[in-house]
């Protein structure tokens, strides 16, 4: 593995986002002096907060698998994540409802999930359930440590045993008829493989390997942090500066100072800061404009599908609703064709709704509900662009709420008391490249060692870390690019078990964490 050259003493991390706090904690434990450059005034990047009259929104991501990976980047400092987050596992992980009026909740408990199976379809797809589960059990373990939790240098490194193990057990077929290996219902395959989409691929598209998410939802467990998804990055920040980091909020980053091939401080607008490297954490095209060149491709960048999202306070919910919830259409295959080939809103959507007041009631105010309304949309590379989404945005909230209602959730829209309307217009103006907070789809290209690195020639001491470098989207692995771009710096894994710092001066205490984060 290649590592950054010279001296490393005093590293900035631009961006208090997971992967930045990662980053930050995984070099504070290998002994780095950290700042933590944040333009905002609260860390979280993607996984902000919104206050909405007494309703406290996550603004990013709702859905929290591979605790442990979260867990590792506390220990780096010899702090603990069960410590300062209180945990809540989701029984059930997702509950999926279906066009047709049934229902499935999904369990991460093997016995309790082949149960429900056999129930909801008979005992050949409870069967085919356990099968299903133990090859995804497989792919994982031959994934993670050579494929996910790596850095490369060159596309040689995947020549390796376990690259025939990965062909061995079908990872380069394609995802959907993985799946239908295993079961032959159509809805139960469904709930294995929409997390293509997380992806940026539709299913019979995807690689099985990519599969691996699905273990990750399915198999390793979901859970929900007291307070919100924003309490791990709140916590994350504490920690930083409880082992000795420093975290400047509200300072906007404005420029690299460079001499030659080394970054030499990071320009803000309060000041100057002095660095003898720097871990990059915006997006994409925001961090190679601050590095003043992009890497060389040969072919353009393609991106995942954005999302329109509804963050709605309301007087009432309704019994159906799990924490997460799956509202599928009829449609299936239609729906990715119109959303990454045509560019088209969803005729017949699939939503995601997430109500997390459902195990944290403070989360609204007495006797009211906090619903996550997520719909799929093009991004604006494919489909309309940003300025579009002006009046578009509101003609498709109002499409969704009817949608919904129809489904089951009715008066729906009177219920709501404050209410947030999030379009790729809004994910433009925060910098994500083609209106999408999902960064670079996931296609054979763009994936593992043919994914934008976390190294740019041309600069010697700089690093990447985030959605859009290895190893991808997702919390997990947006957490593990932080760690990875750590060990791009210091030559290794942060060491374990260091004993976190009391309190001292300069040091930036976190906003809002004073209890809600423990």
């Amino acid at each position: 593995m290649r590592k950054i050259a010279g001296p490393t003493d005093h590293v900035v991390v631009v961006g208090a986002g997971l992967a930045g706090l990662a980053a930050a904690l995984h070099l504070l434990g290998a002994g780095r002096r950290v700042t933590v450059v944040e333009g905002e005034p609260l860390p979280g990047g993607r996984a902000g907060r919104l206050d909405l009259g007494g309703y406290r929104a996550d603004t990013g991501p709702t859905v929290l698998t591979m605790p442990d990976i979260l867990d590792d980047a506390f220990r780096a400092v010899g702090d603990s994540l069960r410590a300062r987050v209180d945990l809540v596992p989701l029984h059930p992980a997702y509950r999926a409802l279906f066009a047709d009026g049934t229902r499935l909740d999904v369990h991460t408990d093997a016995d309790a999930m082949e149960a429900e199976v056999a129930a909801f379809a008979g005992p050949r797809e409870a069967a085919g359930y356990g099968r299903l589960r133990r090859w995804l059990e497989e792919l994982y373990a031959v994934q993670m440590r050579r494929f996910i939790d790596a850095n490369f240098d060159s596309p040689v490194q995947l020549l390796h045993p376990d690259l025939a193990r990965l062909a061995a057990l079908g990872g380069f077929g394609r995802l959907d008829r993985a799946v239908g290996r295993f079961l032959a219902d159509e809805r139960l395959r469904r709930v294995f493989s929409f997390q293509a989409l997380y992806a940026g691929v539709a299913p019979s598209r995807a690689l099985a390997a990519y599969a691996v998410i699905s273990y990750m939802d399915t198999v390793a467990g979901v859970y929900f942090p007291r307070g919100g998804m924003h309490a791990v990055p709140a916590a994350m920040a504490d920690a930083v500066v409880r082992a000795g980091g420093t975290v400047r909020y509200d300072e906007p980053v404005t420029a690299l100072e460079r001499r030659g091939e080394r970054v030499t401080a990071v320009l803000t607008e309060h000041g100057r800061i002095p660095c003898d490297a720097v871990v990059l954490t915006p997006d994409l095209p925001v961090t190679y404009g601050l590095l003043g060149r992009e890497p060389r491709r040969a072919l353009r960048l393609r991106h995942s599908p954005s999302a329109v999202v509804i963050h709605a306070g309301t007087d009432r919910t309704w019994p159906e609703l799990a924490h997460h919830t799956l509202s599928f259409g009829t449609a299936w295959e239609g729906t990715f064709h119109e959303l990454i080939d045509r560019g088209r809103l969803m005729s017949d959507p699939s939503l995601l709704v997430t109500r997390p007041t459902a195990t944290d009631p403070s989360l609204a105010p007495p006797g009211r509900h906090l619903h996550y309304v997520l719909a799929p949309c093009p991004n604006t590379r494919t489909g309309p662009d940003a300025a579009h989404w002006g009046e578009l945005g509101p003609r498709y909230r109002d499409t969704l709420v009817r949608e919904l209602e129809r489904r089951g959730l009715e008066g729906f829209g009177d219920s709501i008391e404050e209410e947030t309307l999030v379009t790729p217009a809004d994910w433009t103006a925060r910098g994500h490249a083609a209106g999408t907070p999902f960064s670079a789809a996931h296609t054979f290209a763009q994936t593992g060692p043919f994914r934008p690195r976390n190294l740019v020639r041309g600069t010697a001491n700089a690093v990447l870390a985030g959605c859009g470098t290895t190893p991808g989207v997702g919390v997990p692995t947006v957490l593990l690019s932080g760690k990875l771009a750590a060990s791009r710096i210091t030559g290794g894994p942060a060491r374990p078990g260091r004993r976190p710092a009391p309190p001292g001066t300069d040091r930036t205490r976190v906003p809002g964490t004073s209890g809600a984060a423990r």
